[in-house]
């Protein structure tokens, strides 16, 4: 891997692989600051996914978003290309 893109590319083929739905948020003024770059849902479970490549990290503002992702029940996780394998171990976890 070797961008952002790549790591949601990899992220995007473990929830097909599984089976999971899943939907990338359009950014547009529209939506809410600090939504993850990737939703989804498996087995009831809802999943939000930050990507980020490098030595890039969550804003606060991100961060806040998956804590209260988090406290609502859901899943929020921060996805690099060092912790991938973390999408698929969640996905066997759940099934």
């Amino acid at each position: 891997m070797h961008n952002e893109n790549s790591v949601k590319d990899a992220v995007k083929r473990r929830l097909k692989k599984y089976g999971a739905w899943y939907t990338m948020p359009h950014q547009a003024g529209y939506s809410a600051r600090g939504v993850p770059d990737i939703i989804a849902c498996y087995h009831g479970k809802f999943i939000a996914i930050e990507c980020k490549y490098g030595k890039n990290k969550p804003t606060s503002l991100q961060t806040r978003q998956l804590e209260n992702i988090d406290r609502a029940g859901g899943i929020g996780m921060v996805i690099n290309e060092t912790n991938i394998d973390d999408v698929e171990k969640l996905l066997k976890r759940l099934t």
